[in-house]
């Protein structure tokens, strides 16, 4: 039997946009806003699942972490702040910030940090109302399996879907959201592996005594040991094989029934109610852009910034993205956000969390509703744009003490 097929495909060209934004996360529902709302006429926006938002939603990696640098002083705004508020715009499920929300002063502030934990569904559903009204077009179970590259532009996106094989064909941008990286692999441009691997984690909400709680079951974050016991398994993964990914959800999965039956002891009428639907992995593949953004470059300015983040392990540094850590050298019209920026590993941990993919999404979307060529941008006209969304590019912090 031979290794290979060999196939001779015939792809409709289904669909046509100016921008398509690939992956519906965080950082995709910021992109594909930021992009309609720039000014580019027609957005796609591909999903793979049936639900926006991502490891944030579909992961239940349901917390919404710090807008704030610690000191009670918030950096993060534009659609970051807007996707915060929407998170919660029906309540929020734990963790309200009362000091943030409701009028407190900068020493209330600096007790608790700008973070909230919301609920996924609503979320998902209010994201998409948003979506809709102004007018991005969501494919969902749509996902991306190729990338048509010519004179160094995607032209067109493939897809696999209910409807089999599809081309989207792309008039302007493409912005990968996939936190994979997939679309940056597949249309050739340089990408890296996240060589450490992903510990375990499988999340499930559950209900007991009328009262829901989110159980983290393995891994809180990467570099969590302690919880990550009760999986009774110390395997690292890429979560760049489908095989591999199929057998860590069933071990997560194992393990989540264990979580249960042993909780069941101290709370018998405990109901699990929601479970994860996609890998909890946190970094697999990435750009490797114009420009690599390192840890130790706090409060670095860059000419190309195109907003700020705090540090949300930590209290204090705060972070200006460069937009070169957005693009490669590669394919001209392709941009990243989200979990899949040209960052270093140790940096990777900071920029993969909501409120970065957020500010990642919009600087990106708003540049593929601009041009088609990033490396060419106007940054000035970008950057300004920026300002009167709202964005902050540097840390107003700092220029006052």
């Amino acid at each position: 039997m031979k290794d290979y097929l060999t196939e001779s495909l015939v792809t409709p060209r289904k669909y046509e946009c100016d921008v398509c934004v690939c992956g519906g996360g965080v950082a995709g529902i910021a992109a594909a806003l930021s992009a309609k709302r720039a000014g580019a006429e027609r957005v796609i926006l591909l999903e793979r699942s049936f639900m926006l938002g991502g490891l944030a939603t579909a992961g239940l990696v349901t917390i919404y972490l710090a807008l704030c640098d610690g000191y009670g002083h918030q950096v993060c705004f534009g659609l970051a702040e807007e996707l915060f508020k929407l998170s919660i715009e029906h309540g929020a499920e734990d963790r309200y910030p009362t000091a943030w929300l409701d009028g407190g002063t900068v020493e209330e502030r600096a007790k608790r940090r700008f973070e909230v934990q919301f609920n996924a569904q609503l979320f998902a559903l209010s994201a998409e109302r948003l979506l809709r009204r102004e007018g991005v077009k969501i494919m969902y179970g749509a996902s991306v399996s190729g990338a048509c590259v010519e004179d160094g532009r995607i032209t067109d996106i493939i897809i696999e879907g209910k409807g089999g094989r599809e081309a989207v064909s792309v008039r302007g941008s493409v912005v990968d959201c996939t936190g994979d990286a997939d679309v940056c692999k597949l249309a050739g441009a340089r990408t890296a592996n996240y060589a450490p691997g992903n510990k375990l984690a499988s999340w499930y909400y559950g209900v007991a005594e009328g009262e829901l709680d989110l159980y983290m079951v393995g891994v809180h974050d990467v570099n969590d040991d302690k919880n990550a016991t009760d999986l009774q398994d110390k395997r690292r993964f890429t979560g760049l094989d489908t095989d591999e990914l199929s057998e860590m959800v069933q071990i997560g999965h194992s393990a989540m029934m264990r979580n249960f039956i042993d909780r069941r002891s101290v709370k018998p009428d405990l109901v699990p109610v929601t479970i994860a639907t996609t890998p909890e992995v946190r970094m697999t593949r990435r750009l490797v852009g114009a420009y690599t953004q390192d840890i130790d470059e706090v409060g670095k300015r860059y000419p190309d910034t195109v907003g700020i983040f705090p540090n949300w392990k930590k209290i204090g540094p705060v972070y200006e993205l460069p937009f070169s850590a957005l693009y490669g050298n590669d394919v001209k019209n392709l941009a990243a956000a989200g979990r899949c920026i040209s960052v270093t590993d140790e940096m990777w941990d900071v920029t993969r969390v909501i409120p970065v993919c957020a500010v990642s999404g919009e600087a990106a979307g708003a540049a593929a509703a601009m041009c088609s060529d990033f490396a060419k941008i106007d940054i000035k006209k970008l950057q300004d744009h920026l300002l009167k969304s709202g964005v902050l590019l540097h840390n107003y912090i700092e220029e006052l003490k």
